[in-house]
């Protein structure tokens, strides 16, 4: 019986080859931050106000003109397509199923017309943005902006913590690399997980990112591919580049990958239209801080001026309530939403997504809160590790 994104991840771990589940599962050298991800979020305590009216029980939130039923969304998530076929696809549909929003990964491998296409028929109001990497050819960035702008994705998010690729050792001792080389261990690999390889044999070739070329049929040269894999930036692009991206797109502009308040007001400054506090799930900087623990720091630098959003080791909808009561408008998942997509494809991930949704609920109606708007930080404690975390960041701020 699989309740809760935990479950999802010990069945996927079961159905997956390894080489698959350590990218998804794993993070950067140690795997330091990504444990403090989800170490720090339990190191923070609900405390309940008693005696209020939660007959409404409202967990919508209104964010750039649309509703979202829940605070939570679908983060990017390159290569979902290794997980299952036209895994991004999968993801897409259950955010829009679930009332949430789902952000398209630069490195997707489906075609993101394909996508947006697809979760408008799952849902009509489907809220969808999408994720850019600027590489050092800018034209592929200008194209893919020009093409989401196009199909009616709702936000541009700019992922700025991944100028280089992290060390992630997982991905290094399984050979993960593109183009994949077949070793003896890979393909036991693949014959003691049938059901994976047989779903992607009956795909008919390897997954691919297919939105670096504006052809149909996506055709990519291998070295910009592995360049992708390898995250291979444009090392120049700085603030000032914002304006840049603002002549190509004149919708909702969000920037990723910050933990330093300092760029939290930048990114006011310049115009962003919103933040994303991420650590890149502890795929990048295995040094970095956890987000809950920077996040009041982010919030107050942004003074109420743009929403704040959050990712990194939320596993429960009383993490997506704690970070709303750090100031959070609301928390993305990404590894959380992949592992029920494997053990599911498509209802898997929107069980995933609909258990958090309905956790949230439940959380806030514990907590004697009525609508998101009343989650504040006095429903917040922090055990002393956390504090001391906490406390240490605004010191360093």
């Amino acid at each position: 019986m699989k309740l809760n994104a935990n479950d999802h991840r010990r069945h996927a771990r079961r159905r997956l080859p390894r080489f698959v589940f350590d990218y998804v599962d794993g993070g950067a050298e140690n795997e330091d931050c990504l444990r403090r991800n989800v170490d720090d979020l339990a190191g923070l305590h609900l405390v309940p106000t008693a005696l209020r009216d939660t007959r409404h029980g409202d967990t919508g939130i209104d964010v750039f003109g649309q509703r979202w039923l829940a605070p939570l969304g679908v983060a990017p998530v390159g290569f979902s397509g290794l997980v299952r076929p036209h895994g991004d696809t999968l993801l897409a549909c259950a955010a829009a199923a679930a009332g949430v929003p789902h952000v398209l990964s630069t490195p997707s491998n489906d075609r993101l017309e394909a996508v947006r296409e697809a979760a408008l028929r799952r849902n009509p109001g489907a809220v969808q943005w999408m994720q850019l990497y600027v590489m050092g050819d800018r034209a592929i960035a200008e194209q893919l902006v020009r093409r989401a702008r196009e199909a009616g994705y709702g936000a541009l998010v700019l992922t700025v913590d991944a100028a280089v690729s992290g060390q992630r050792e997982r991905d290094v001792r399984n050979g993960f690399r593109l183009p994949f080389r077949f070793t003896p261990s890979t393909l036991l690999d693949l014959a003691l997980h049938p059901a994976w390889s047989l779903g992607m044999a009956m795909q008919g070739r390897s997954p691919s990112f297919v939105n670096l070329s504006e052809a149909d049929d996506g055709a990519t040269s291998p070295q910009l591919q592995a360049a992708l894999l390898s995250r291979t930036m444009d090392r120049t692009l700085v603030w000032e580049h914002l304006a840049w991206l603002r002549r190509l797109w004149d919708g909702p502009l969000v920037v990723k990958g910050l933990l330093h308040p300092d760029d939290a007001a930048l990114a006011v400054q310049h115009g962003a239209d919103a933040i994303v506090v991420s650590n890149h799930g502890g795929r990048q900087l295995d040094a970095a801080p956890s987000t809950i623990t920077v996040l009041p720091r982010m919030v107050d630098a942004v003074a109420d001026r743009i929403p704040v959003f959050v990712d990194g080791g939320f596993r429960r909808g009383s993490d997506v309530v704690k970070a709303l009561a750090a100031g959070a408008t609301a928390a993305f998942v990404g590894r959380a939403a992949v592992w029920g997509m494997a053990t599911g494809g498509e209802a898997g991930a929107h069980g995933v997504l609909a258990g958090l949704v309905d956790d949230i609920a439940r959380t806030m109606v514990l907590i004697g809160a009525d609508r998101v708007a009343d989650v504040s930080p006095r429903h917040l404690l922090a055990s002393l590790s956390t504090a001391q975390a906490i406390q240490t960041g605004d010191r360093r701020g």
